[in-house]
């Protein structure tokens, strides 16, 4: 299987939005976390599945929350540079695209 590695800021942004969701109603960080693992394991099933992007990025919408997991495919493997906000500060993590490779 191919081989999925997350950026330190995106495992941030991780449990720091699984923290925000659980604040607003217990049980709702829980799942918006299991929606992101769901989201990285179909990734890594289909890793060319979703359109190539500027610098080489993808983007998979997570389901039931506003957020997308940003995404690199390069050499058999996948770097998630950032889960990111849909409506907030597009592109923040461009420079983070610098730490893939």
């Amino acid at each position: 299987m191919i081989s999925v590695t997350i950026l330190n800021e995106a495992e941030q942004e991780l449990w720091e939005t699984v923290e925000y969701y659980e604040d607003k109603c217990p049980g709702l960080g829980f799942d918006f976390e299991q929606e992101v693992k769901s989201s990285v394991e179909l990734i890594q099933r289909f890793p060319q599945r979703w359109a190539l992007r500027d610098a080489g990025t993808r983007r998979y919408l997570i389901h039931r929350f506003p957020y997308i997991v940003v995404y690199v495919y390069y050499q058999e493997h996948i770097w998630v540079i950032a889960l990111a906000h849909c409506k907030r500060k597009p592109e923040y993590w461009s420079n983070w695209l610098k730490m893939v490779g």
